[in-house]
């Protein structure tokens, strides 16, 4: 009988974080033929789908995934404002963004993944790349198949396209994960 693998036995005695991580290959995506390329980018790196399914999304989970809580409006109302955006009252404009998110999010298909691997979520955030396409370092997804920024999409009052929603932390990860997976 063969031992069965285990990760520890390509990787000598080094400590394994093995975790799930959600993600979302949005609307634009799907449109531009890129979930093959994105798929191979995760796997390259030794992450494992465990979960996929291309689905479209019903607004009962788009409206719980872009929740409106104070501390996300801010967050994404200072990202707007720190790429140029005129914003008089933050959480405003973060509210206004969440309801172009929905709409994006909404407008066509979407694949949704569980991937797994060692800090799943760190591995995964590294290789999607920084939010803002034009910002994000070359040889990361959004770095190298991204073509919007913040900046233009605020000027055009729409979300930045920008390929994926990876889950931010664990606790996100599973809350995500419980969302669109049950």
């Amino acid at each position: 009988m063969l031992p069965q693998y285990s990760p520890e036995l390509d990787r000598g005695q080094e400590k394994i974080n093995m975790e799930k991580t959600f993600v979302i290959i949005k609307p634009d995506g799907v449109e531009r033929n890129l979930i093959g390329e994105i798929i191979k980018r995760y796997e390259e790196a030794g992450l494992k789908i465990t979960s996929m399914d291309m689905t479209t999304a019903s607004p009962e989970i788009i409206s719980k995934h872009y929740v409106e809580n104070e501390d996300y409006l801010r967050s994404i109302g200072e990202k707007a404002k720190n790429a140029g955006a005129q914003v008089d009252n933050i959480i405003e404009y973060g509210r206004g963004i969440v309801i172009g998110l929905r709409k994006y999010l909404s407008r066509g298909p979407i694949v949704k993944m569980i991937i797994e691997g060692d800090d799943a979520v760190s591995q995964v955030r590294k290789i999607t790349g920084f939010t803002d396409p034009t910002l994000a370092d070359k040889g990361t997804i959004r770095g190298d198949l991204g073509t919007d920024s913040i900046k233009k999409a605020n000027e055009e009052g729409r979300p930045t396209e920008n390929l994926i929603h990876a889950s931010g932390n664990l606790e996100e990860a599973n809350s995500e994960i419980e969302l669109w997976f049950n």
